[in-house]
């Protein structure tokens, strides 16, 4: 069975967390005015939280809302403009689509593996009602730089020579400051608008060319944004505040440094000492890729016919003026772009490349590495942490970390396997989460585990045939996966404050996005149609589940465990209370709910 490597929101590959998805046309809706919501989310304040016991609880142990920066989610300082407050009929849902966009930083006159490329998905939910929920037209969706903690980033085109190398780069595009390549604007406290993409049945604003500096030059690698949607007359609907994940923490001067890199790293031309640290190690590389892979006739007709202006070596191309796109050579399905010649594919050519080189740092080859400072030594990164979720978060008694990207994706040759797609050969959840089970490796025997259930597995034959894509799989009601549960890399509740906001302002606390009422006006009464086949949670639930547990009590096992005691998929998300037959019952956060709580088992 070929390696289908495993839970993108590991993702290992060179420029993790970083695809650029193909550009999609849309039509763009009016232009909003500019506005603030001081509250900074959607206008829950009479949701009453559910109290019983979360079936499905899908994240990774009892993970506590880590804040690096010691600061509660709701305590924030808000953008100028005007105050409002949101309708609280809809609810505004938004998420990056990868949990962390990584790019080459403020130097981009050597070459590029990613630009400044970020992605924003949001959907609209009305409140109201169990049908037709979503709201796909007569509304206008925005969106804008929010301070959060002091941090104010609203402009990029100070903060890097992007704009400076985009057409050599991209040929037939612009050079406009502050906008990216599909044509959207880095966030600012104007409002810019969102279109929606029918295929996929989200609003969305594509390469936000967005950098990892705030205006003041400090570094920050989750800004945030807010999403406004407005209907037509101007009045606000729903807020959402979220993140852009954006790293420049993409660095090969470990080894490739003039002087301090690895021996077998030096060109034979001799290390390139130059006084800038990044083009340093950019030139070094250029100089082993002119000297092993020199560039043929045929190949460089072939790039001029696509319209890069390079000569047959990639050094004096570059020493001419021109800046190299690795992607130009190399296909990647990140960028859309298809091999030149025999060249591999970027993410083949890279894993491969590196996985038999010695790690100065520890003598290990970086193929047999365990853990996550391998990647890191090439991804975003040992300061930006981006596998900072659930999973990546999670820890043993011990304090150790559980989940490391080698628990999903392998080893560097298998995410370097000629045989893998890169960016479609991608992870799924139903290799962990099936069967009641809960695994912390995705692997077995070396291949992904083969999924006993699809209660909580991504949708085969998506986006396209033969690949079945977190990030782009929907669940209850249409939603897509990543509405309620996070982004890849960045699955609720995150270490990171920001990342939190959008469940505290929804629900009133981090995690999985699991309060019926974030996006109901009141409980809906069910038995198995709410996510992933769960019931109805609540007060209400404590009336109505008698009968259904006597009729079929062999259906509980599946969440509250095959003894009726309980399981990691009865958690509950937070404390909840009860008001049971015989008086009131109260459970701490992450209690297993089981039947031996309120009566003796499953028997009345």
């Amino acid at each position: 069975m070929k390696l289908h490597l495993v839970f993108i929101s590991l993702l290992l590959v060179f420029f993790v967390g970083c695809q650029l998805p193909s550009n999609t046309t849309n039509s763009d809706a009016n232009q909003s005015n500019q506005t603030q919501d001081t509250n900074g989310g959607n206008d829950n304040t009479n949701n009453t939280h559910s109290t019983t016991g979360d079936s499905h609880n899908e994240d990774g142990g009892d993970n506590n809302n880590h804040d690096e920066d010691n600061t509660n989610g709701d305590n924030n300082t808000t953008t100028g403009g005007t105050t409002t407050t949101p309708s609280g009929k809809y609810t505004l849902l938004a998420w990056n689509d990868l949990g962390m966009h990584c790019m080459d930083g403020s130097e981009f006159s050597v070459f590029t593996i990613l630009p400044p490329y970020n992605n924003l998905n949001a959907q609209l939910i009305k409140k109201d009602g169990t049908s037709n929920k979503h709201v796909a037209s007569g509304v206008i969706l925005t969106y804008e730089s929010y301070v959060y903690n002091g941090h104010t980033n609203t402009i990029s085109s100070t903060k890097t020579n992007f704009w400076d190398y985009i057409t050599s780069l991209f040929p037939g595009s612009q050079s406009i400051p502050d906008v990216g390549l599909t044509g959207n604007k880095t966030p600012s406290f104007t409002p810019q608008k969102m279109s929606y993409n029918a295929t996929n049945k989200w609003f969305e604003a594509t390469a936000i060319p967005i950098i990892n500096r705030d205006d003041n030059n400090a570094t920050n690698y989750y800004p945030v944004v807010k999403v406004t949607a407005k209907d037509t007359t101007g009045t606000i609907l729903a807020t959402a505040r979220i993140v852009l994940p954006v790293s420049d923490e993409m660095n090969c001067a470990k080894c490739h440094a003039s002087n301090q890199g690895s021996a077998d790293a030096k060109p034979l031309s001799g290390w390139e000492n130059n006084a800038n640290a990044i083009k340093d190690y950019k030139l070094n590389i250029l100089k082993l890729h002119d000297q092993n892979h020199p560039i043929s006739a045929t190949d460089l007709q072939t790039l001029h016919t696509k319209g890069y202006d390079y000569n047959s070596s990639l050094y004096n191309t570059v020493q001419s003026g021109t800046p190299v796109l690795c992607a130009a050579c190399h296909s990647s399905n990140a960028l859309g772009t298809a091999s030149v010649g025999n060249a591999q594919p970027l993410t083949v050519a890279l894993h491969s490349k590196h996985a038999s080189v010695i790690d100065p740092s520890n003598g290990m080859r970086l193929n047999d590495s365990k853990n996550r400072n391998a990647c890191y030594s090439c991804h975003p990164g040992s300061t930006t942490q981006c596998l900072r979720g659930a999973m990546g978060d999670a820890k043993d008694a011990n304090g150790n970390l559980i989940m490391q990207c080698q628990s999903c994706h392998g080893t560097l040759s298998d995410v370097g396997n000629s045989s893998r797609i890169g960016w479609k050969d991608e992870p799924n959840c139903q290799a962990c989460h099936q069967n009641g089970q809960r695994y912390t490796s995705a692997l077995q025997n070396g291949t992904l585990r083969s999924a006993a259930d699809r209660r909580f597995a991504t949708n085969p034959d998506t986006p396209e045939a033969g690949v079945s894509m977190y990030r782009f799989s929907t669940g209850h009601g249409k939603l897509q996966c990543s509405a309620c549960h996070g982004s890849t890399h960045a699955i609720f509740p995150t270490r990171h404050s920001a990342d939190n906001l959008q469940s505290i302002d929804l629900q009133g606390h981090a995690g999985t996005i699991a309060e019926c009422t974030a996006c109901h006006t009141t409980m809906p009464n069910t038995t198995s149609n709410g996510p992933h086949g769960m019931h109805t949670i609540g007060q209400n639930w404590v009336s109505r589940h008698q009968d259904v547990a006597e009729h079929n009590s062999a259906q509980c096992k599946v969440c509250h465990g095959s003894n009726y005691r309980g399981s990691v998929l009865s958690k509950t998300f937070a404390a909840r209370t009860l008001q049971i037959e015989h008086g009131t019952k109260s459970f701490a956060k992450g209690h297993m709910v089981s039947c031996y709580d309120c009566h003796n088992g499953p028997n009345p």
